[in-house]
C-alpha cells in the first residue's frame, strides 16, 4: 500500500515505540510497547487516546449547506440542530455505503464532515466544501474515566456532552470536541490544530492516558458491535443489510440511494449483517465462509479475539432465510472449522 501522508504526531508515535503500519495511505501506529490487549482493556478501564488524524475533515459551510447534506447523505439533519453531531451513510445509486461518516454542526451554516481515511476527496466531490484535514490533529480520549482525565486539562472539553460539538478553547489552543467515538465507550474527539498538536497530547498523556493504536481501536470497535466500512460497509452492502436503517431518515425527502434502498426496505434484504461467538480462543477471519448443516449461508466481514470475552467474535453477513439468535453455525477457516453461534451485538456493552 502506498503510503504518502503521516500525522502531525508522527514524531511523537516513534519516540513512544510505537509499530507504524501503513492504513488508508496514511502511516498510524499499530501498537506501542504494552500492546494491543492491554491498550484495549485500558480503554475498557479507564482511558486511551488514539491518534485518528488520518480520518478526513470536509468544512461544508454555506446559505445552501443543509440542503447540499440532506441530499448527499441517508441521515436527516433535522433531527438534529448545530452544536451536536450524526452519523450518517453516503450511498450509491444501488443503496450500497460508499463511506460512512459523522457530521459535526458548528454552526448554523458551518458543517465539518468526517469521511474515512481514503474517501475524503469522493466525498468533497459530493458535497463541495474545502478539506481542512492537513490543519488538524484528531485526538480520540476514550474510555469511562475519559472526560475526568481531560478535565485536569480543560473542564470545558470535559463537558462536551455525547454527540455534542463545541468550540473551546485548550491549553490556549482553539480546538473543536465533539462526544463521539469509535469504541463504544464514552469519550471525546479533539479537533486540535496542528501547531498544538503535539503539546496537547503529551498533556493529555501526562493525564494518566494510556496509548493506544489501530489495533486496539479494531479490536474495540468489534466488541462494540460498530461497523467498519470496506468490511461491514462497502459500496456492495447496503445500510439495510448491515442492519442500520435507524440512519434512514424516510420522511425528509430525495437522496442518493433512496429509491433501492425503499425497495429493498419493501421486500426485505435478501442479507443481514448477524454476530458471530465462537467456541474458544481462535478468531474467525474476514472472507472465512459460515456453514448451517454443512450449507454455506454467507461469509464474515470483520473477525478478532476479544480480550473481554476471552473468544473469537465476528459480523457476518447471512443469508435472510438463516441468522437466528442462537442458531448454531460453524465458521470454516483455512483447513479447519470453529464452532460457533449467532448472538446479539454489541459483544460486550459499553463500561458503567
Amino acid at each position: 500500500m502506498t503510503v504518502d501522508r503521516r500525522s502531525p504526531l508522527d514524531a511523537l508515535h516513534r519516540e513512544l515505540g510505537a509499530k507504524m503500519v501503513p492504513f488508508g495511505g496514511w502511516e498510524m501506529p499499530l501498537s506501542y510497547p504494552s500492546g494491543t490487549i492491554a491498550e484495549h482493556m485500558a480503554c475498557r478501564n479507564d482511558a486511551a487516546v488514539f491518534d485518528v488524524s488520518h480520518l478526513g475533515t470536509v468544512r461544508v459551510e454555506g446559505a445552501d449547506a443543509l440542503q447540499r447534506l440532506q441530499r448527499a447523505f441517508t441521515n436527516d439533519l433535522r433531527k438534529i440542530s448545530p452544536g451536536r453531531a450524526q452519523y450518517t451513510h453516503a450511498c450509491n445509486e444501488r443503496g450500497g455505503v460508499n463511506d460512512d461518516i459523522i457530521v459535526w454542526w458548528l454552526s448554523e451554516d458551518v458543517f465539518d464532515v468526517m469521511p474515512n481515511a481514503s474517501n475524503t476527496e469522493r466525498v468533497r466531490d459530493v458535497v463541495g466544501g474545502a478539506d481542512t484535514t492537513s490543519e488538524r490533529a484528531i485526538l480520540a480520549v476514550q474510555g469511562p474515566r475519559a472526560r475526568e482525565r481531560v478535565a485536569t486539562i480543560s473542564q470545558d472539553a470535559a463537558n462536551v456532552k455525547r454527540f455534542r460539538v463545541a468550540r473551546v478553547t485548550m491549553l490556549g489552543a482553539d480546538c473543536v470536541v465533539a462526544g463521539t467515538g469509535y469504541t463504544g465507550e464514552d469519550g471525546l474527539e479533539l479537533a486540535v490544530p496542528v501547531e498544538h498538536s503535539e503539546r496537547i497530547a503529551r498533556a493529555i498523556i501526562g493525564a494518566g492516558v494510556t496509548v493506544a493504536g489501530l489495533g486496539a481501536r479494531d479490536t474495540l470497535r468489534l466488541e462494540a458491535g460498530l461497523p467498519l466500512h470496506g468490511h461491514e460497509l462497502s459500496p456492495d452492502i447496503t445500510t439495510l443489510e448491515a442492519n442500520l436503517g435507524w440512519v434512514i431518515g424516510w420522511d425528509k425527502g430525495d437522496f442518493r440511494g433512496r429509491t433501492v434502498l425503499e425497495e429493498q426496505r419493501n421486500r426485505g434484504p435478501g442479507r443481514r449483517l448477524c454476530g458471530i461467538r465462537t467456541a474458544g480462543r481462535r478468531p474467525p477471519r474476514d472472507g472465512a465462509r459460515v456453514l448451517v448443516d454443512g450449507v454455506d449461508v454467507g461469509v464474515v466481514t470483520s473477525g478478532n479475539f476479544s480480550p473481554v470475552l476471552g473468544t473469537g467474535i465476528a459480523f457476518a453477513l447471512i443469508e435472510a432465510d438463516h441468522g437466528a439468535i442462537g442458531q448454531a453455525v460453524e465458521v470454516r477457516v483455512r483447513d479447519s472449522v470453529l464452532s460457533g453461534e449467532v448472538v446479539t451485538t454489541p459483544f460486550v456493552a459499553a463500561s458503567k
